[in-house]
């Protein structure tokens, strides 16, 4: 990005594409914030742009892949990690909701 500006991701043809993974220069640090703050919307921020993100690298790739599955290999960790990410999603929701609960009732009363 700090090199080739909006045009970092001109190796897709979509303008779609381009624009999402421009946008992954504020998500993500929003989402690093949201959840090291332990808020449910960071949990939720995060599966949602994980999810994009692996949408966005799978439909931007499959003519490379039909191609040459080899290329597969390249798209393995991250949809890996996409996955982890999801698949923690309800379990991650469940305590930070249980933190803040835990939070709130143990404020003072005014």
């Amino acid at each position: 990005m700090v090199r080739d500006g909006t045009h970092a991701y001109a190796m897709f043809p979509q303008v779609a594409l381009q624009l999402f993974f421009v946008s992954l220069v504020v998500l993500d640090p929003l989402v690093v914030v949201l959840v090291g703050l332990v808020r449910r919307e960071g949990v939720w921020l995060a599966g949602s742009v994980m999810t994009l993100d692996l949408c966005g690298n799978w439909w931007g790739n499959w003519h490379w892949l039909r191609d040459d599955p080899s290329q597969l290999l390249r798209l393995l960790p991250l949809t890996l990690f996409g996955v982890f990410v999801v698949a923690s999603m309800l379990p991650l929701h469940r305590a930070v909701a249980g933190t803040t609960v835990r939070s709130e009732t143990a404020l003072p009363s005014a």
